[in-house]
């Protein structure tokens, strides 16, 4: 999600245990936790919402890769509208976003992503799992995210918007799901 797109999160969005399945077909019951990343690029606007808090709307998107023995494997794009508050006196931010990730053959994964850190260090929180279509269809779960991002510039923000373009990374852990 500007933390969000800016600093992190944004968060902004990816998920991936489910990743993971996005690279072979889901099977009913599948249990299984993935380590996932993904690249991303953001652009929105930030805004004046205090006399000393900006906020960023905007969205990110990128390639979602789940790790495997022989390295990182493309699995997905990812999408996230996201939101993020930033306090500009302590550069604490705290940002909200909702994702979807896309396989190859169509079929999506959905997921809310939160997250609170500080600006230009990065944005720790939540992936939660929401649903999905086709063969990820009441996928469940969810796990830790961080976010990072390369936007750093948020000087001379007054009452009009300015508009932000950024890139970063979002990192899931340990990311679980389920396919009943």
């Amino acid at each position: 999600m500007t933390s969000f797109v800016v600093q992190p999160i944004i968060g902004a969005l990816a998920g991936l245990g489910i990743v993971l399945a996005l690279l072979c077909p889901a099977m009913a019951g599948e249990d299984a936790t993935v380590k996932a990343f993904a690249a991303w690029q953001g652009s929105g606007q930030l805004f004046a919402t205090g006399a000393k808090e900006l906020t960023f709307v905007g969205a990110l998107s990128g390639t979602v890769y789940v790790e495997t023995e022989k390295g990182p494997l493309e699995s997905g794009r990812l999408a996230c509208p996201a939101m993020v508050r930033i306090d500009i006196e302590d550069g604490s931010q705290n940002g909200t976003g909702r994702c979807t990730i896309t396989a190859k053959d169509g079929a999506q994964i959905f997921g809310d992503v939160s997250c609170t850190g500080i600006r230009l260090v990065g944005c720790d929180g939540q992936f939660t799992l929401t649903g999905g279509t086709q063969r990820f269809e009441g996928i469940s779960g969810g796990g830790p995210v961080t976010l990072r991002s390369e936007f750093g510039q948020i000087a001379g923000i007054s009452d009009t918007s300015v508009r932000q373009d950024s890139g970063g990374i979002m990192f899931w852990p340990a990311l679980h799901y389920t396919i009943p």
